[in-house]
């Protein structure tokens, strides 16, 4: 295999990315970052040109009933046995700061 990165782009990558590798580790990641990017050659040598974009390759439908209005719960029942109702609706406190 032709060599696809090189020890010295490992160690510029590493250094842009503020990662301190010795040398074990950059000569580990130089034979695996190769391995990545020929892997990356061989898809893309795939001719392709007869299968049409898809976002997933299986046909998904979204399976939703009709949005139809039925009878519901009596909203000044609900609001009866809120601890602290404010003009008709729940009364929430904010995610940060007072409490209720």
């Amino acid at each position: 295999m032709s060599e696809r990165i090189s020890r010295a782009d490992v160690v510029h990558v590493a250094r842009l990315a503020r990662l301190r590798l010795d040398d074990d580790e950059i000569d580990l990641f130089t034979g695996q970052l190769g391995d990545i990017l020929a892997h990356a050659a061989d898809i893309e040598a795939l001719d392709v040109g007869d299968i049409p974009p898809t976002s997933h390759p299986l046909p998904l439908v979204n399976v939703m009933r009709a949005d139809v209005v039925t009878p519901s719960v009596d909203r000044d029942e609900v609001l009866a046995q809120a601890p602290a109702p404010e003009d008709g609706r729940f009364r929430v406190p904010p995610v940060l700061g007072e409490e209720p």
